[in-house]
């Protein structure tokens, strides 16, 4: 396989199927050692590549500077309407108002057909009642996530007792009623969840958890999907 033929098809191998993607796997695809991978990941990113992750960790393709800007079908533009209305009615104010922009900087950018599409689209995504809103403040914590740093905060359950929790943020859910926080708690040493109205005084730490968070999400998401499905096994018995 000639090496031109060799980094094309890495750029499959990254595209497909779930990340991160370690040098190890990557090479098994492609027949090479890991360390021609990692020769390999450094010319594509040389290319306008954009890839995250280094030795030991996995990669992860970001964005492709050799796929074209992408037009919709009609079902992709709808569906995409939906889902932005979606974010419009149940997220929080940030992300409630970043779905609003997105939807015109889509609307100035499609052709005139699928502009007028959009703006008079099927399907559309209406609460009259809206989540509780959040007391902390949801950017902050979105980006703790994202840079994988430990944030504290006081917090008041259900009950009304009040506790001081240090966690590591996982994922923010958008439920019905409440958004909550999937985190892994440094009090109990367990997964556990947190509704944000209930969440108050947050700071984030100067104490990170780089690279974990996507391992402990995946396990806090496979841990939840096993305890449904007991559920409805004991529920069927």
């Amino acid at each position: 396989m000639s090496r031109t033929a060799r980094l094309f098809q890495l750029m499959q191998s990254l595209r497909s199927g779930p990340s991160p993607k370690t040098s190890g796997a990557l090479g098994q695809d492609l027949g090479v050692s890991a360390r021609t991978i990692h020769r390999d990941i450094d010319t594509l990113r040389g290319l306008g590549a954009v890839i995250d992750g280094e030795a030991g960790f996995g990669f992860t393709l970001i964005e492709d500077a050799t796929l074209p800007p992408l037009g919709f079908t009609d079902d992709e533009l709808e569906a995409l309407v939906l889902g932005l209305r979606e974010v419009q009615a149940i997220g929080d104010p940030g992300l409630s108002e970043a779905a609003g922009a997105a939807l015109h900087k889509l609307q100035g950018r499609l052709p005139p057909r699928q502009s007028h599409r959009l703006s008079h689209a099927v399907l559309t995504a209406t609460r009259f009642d809206r989540p509780a809103r959040p007391t902390v403040d949801v950017a902050d914590l979105r980006q703790a996530a994202w840079d994988e740093h430990v944030i504290a905060f006081d917090y008041t359950d259900a009950k009304g007792d009040a506790t001081h929790r240090k966690v590591k943020p996982l994922s923010i859910v958008y439920m019905d009623r409440a958004s909550v926080l999937l985190s892994w708690c440094l009090l109990r040493q367990d997964f556990r969840v947190f509704r944000l109205d209930r969440m108050h005084s947050m700071r984030v730490c100067d104490e990170s958890f780089r690279p974990n968070r996507v391992p402990l999400l995946r396990d806090a998401l496979a841990r939840i999907r096993a305890e449904r499905e007991a559920k409805s096994r004991e529920d069927e018995s």
